[in-house]
């Protein structure tokens, strides 16, 4: 599900640290035919952070300063997102799920610790299907497994419907507004993860939405029900942004989660 910038833009004023934007730590990889923009930062096992559709590392600016005391946080810009580019005009969930797999590869880390958020928690759950040795735990905010309006709390599909007629025929012309158009036509069309796809995760999980997310609350749980193991965190008093929303309690119920308490 797509992030909303506001959204984002709203915690700004707290972020010192300019993540996605600071030159004195950003590198590139070359990852399977294109460069993924990455910032590290603190020390200790890995963490992958992966944010949600039209966003970018800046997403986590309310918990990378948490979690950087205690762990390698490793922010990446998705690709065709934030600085990571990609000229190809098709993009699957499947395809960044094995970026991030070979990501890992190419800086040398066997495997990680994964937080997901929206688009974000589809990876990381497919990172879990696809790449199982490249996973310690899973947590997963905001994300849906089927492009459907039974995903979605009411409301939310019929917006993205009603853009989606208005502009299916329209001729997109700058690069910019292409990739806006591929970015909302793999959430429209994906993700496709069948039930009992999910039982193959073996990694712990941690399955979190907040209690009026945008991803319906039934749907939440039938992720968690169907994920071995998995536990389900949903968090009062919030909306799809439950890291930024309610970021202390978000932090410390995660890091709990991965540290085993």
């Amino acid at each position: 599900m797509a992030l909303i910038p506001q959204l984002i833009a709203a915690f700004s004023f707290a972020q010192k640290t300019p993540y996605g934007k600071n030159a004195a730590v950003g590198k590139y990889y070359n990852v399977r035919g294109i460069k993924l923009y990455v910032e590290e930062y603190g020390s200790g096992q890995p963490l992958l952070m992966i944010h949600g559709n039209g966003g970018d590392m800046s997403a986590f600016s309310e918990n990378v300063p948490y979690f950087a005391k205690k762990y390698r946080v490793i922010l990446v810009d998705s690709r065709s997102q934030g600085k990571s580019a990609d000229p190809n005009p098709y993009i699957t969930f499947e395809q960044m799920a094995d970026d991030f797999a070979a990501l890992l590869d190419a800086m040398h880390i066997s495997k990680a610790y994964v937080l997901g958020w929206s688009d974000g928690g589809i990876n990381a759950i497919l990172m879990a299907m696809r790449h199982p040795d490249k996973v310690i735990k899973l947590a997963s905010t905001g994300a849906n497994i089927t492009p459907d309006a039974s995903a979605f709390a009411d409301g939310a599909w019929a917006g993205s419907k009603k853009y989606y007629e208005q502009n299916k025929n329209r001729k997109w012309r700058t690069a910019a507004e292409k990739n806006a158009w591929k970015m909302f036509m793999l959430d429209w069309e994906q993700p496709n993860i069948k039930l009992a796809d999910l039982h193959r995760i073996k990694c712990p999980a941690l399955i979190i939405a907040g209690d009026h997310d945008v991803i319906a609350d039934k749907h939440t749980r039938l992720i968690q029900a169907n994920i071995p193991g998995s536990k389900l965190w949903i968090v009062k008093n919030s909306g799809h942004g439950t890291l930024i929303e309610h970021a202390t309690e978000f932090n410390n119920r995660v890091d709990a989660f991965f540290k085993g308490k």
